[in-house]
């Protein structure tokens, strides 16, 4: 909004990182606006409409995930990656064989069926930005000490840039008796700039199966397959998003966190996780990144929907 104000010469566009939005986000008086909006799903769009955008300003992108996690407009690297998560949320094959036929026309037949896993079962958890939520990693880990000792579970906790959050992680990982663990079955992520953070985040991200995290821009992560817990929302629009991760049902909100190590594993012998981490890949957007390219380079004759709707 302060780019138009302002006459800022070039084109504006704005990206929606949430599954419902409140009128703040338009101008005083959207039908005058040239702010394009890249709405996350559907939700948005109508929002978007009801608040008096032109239609010809809205897109429906998706959410734009890494081009490293979704490897390409082919997916190549999502479905690889995918096939060999769903061999560790379904051990007890209780999703995987009734839906087998949907999970090779989803992810080829080259991908939906690696013979062994390539990792162990891993849960990521990440914090809030402030770290307000590292206390809640910490009952965590304890409760999954156990099977964290005997392999049974990799866990990674994401403590973003913050350095004060990795150094809380690792010395209270180190007073519960976990210190040799460290590095090994329970990893931490921090880096001193973001950027170097997207790269390790984004490369310890290819070998989890279960993310768990408050209802921020990550719950769109699902839509490459991972299947989330849900932690405490912060804010009305983190509301917003855990409904939205509950209605697609690739999300559910978190347990009691001490007794992690018992329901965690009900749900993955139930099969769950696995159906939840198809839901994800099937009703979450993933060619954000690809459709806001095609937007800005004026090239939407590329695609069949031009109006508002892209490759979803």
């Amino acid at each position: 909004m302060m780019a138009e104000i302002w006459d800022y010469s070039g084109e504006i566009y704005c990206v929606v990182c949430d599954a419902d939005i409140s009128r703040t986000w338009v101008p005083p008086d959207p039908a005058k606006s040239r702010i394009k909006y890249f709405a996350s799903n559907y939700r948005v769009v109508e929002r978007l409409k009801l608040y008096g955008v032109k239609t010809e300003n809205i897109f429906l992108t998706g959410f734009p995930l890494p081009p490293e996690l979704t490897g390409g407009r082919f997916l190549e690297t999502l479905r690889h990656d995918l096939g060999y998560r769903l061999l560790n949320l379904d051990p007890a094959q209780k999703y995987t064989p009734s839906y087998r036929s949907t999970i090779i026309e989803q992810l080829g037949v080259h991908k939906c069926c690696p013979k062994r896993p390539n990792h162990p079962l891993t849960l990521m958890f990440a914090v809030g930005g402030a770290g307000a939520q590292r206390d809640l990693g910490m009952e965590i880990v304890k409760s999954l000490s156990k099977r964290i000792r005997t392999s049974q579970i990799r866990i990674i906790l994401v403590a973003g840039i913050r350095n004060e959050v990795n150094r809380y992680f690792r010395r209270n990982i180190r007073k519960m008796g976990l210190g040799k663990y460290l590095d090994k079955n329970i990893k931490t992520v921090f880096a001193a700039s973001r950027e170097e953070y997207f790269r390790k985040f984004n490369r310890a991200l290819r070998t989890v199966d279960i993310l768990w995290t408050k209802p921020s821009e990550l719950s769109f992560y699902t839509a490459l397959g991972l299947p989330i817990i849900i932690a405490p929302s912060v804010g009305s629009q983190e509301d917003f998003n855990q409904k939205w991760l509950m209605t697609i049902g690739s999300g559910l909100p978190q347990e009691d966190a001490k007794y992690t190590g018992e329901w965690l594993f009900d749900w993955l012998e139930s099969g769950w996780f696995a159906e939840a981490a198809m839901q994800g890949f099937m009703e979450g957007g993933k060619y954000g990144v690809y459709n806001i390219e095609k937007i800005i380079k004026h090239r939407l004759g590329e695609v069949k929907k031009v109006k508002t709707v892209l490759q979803y």
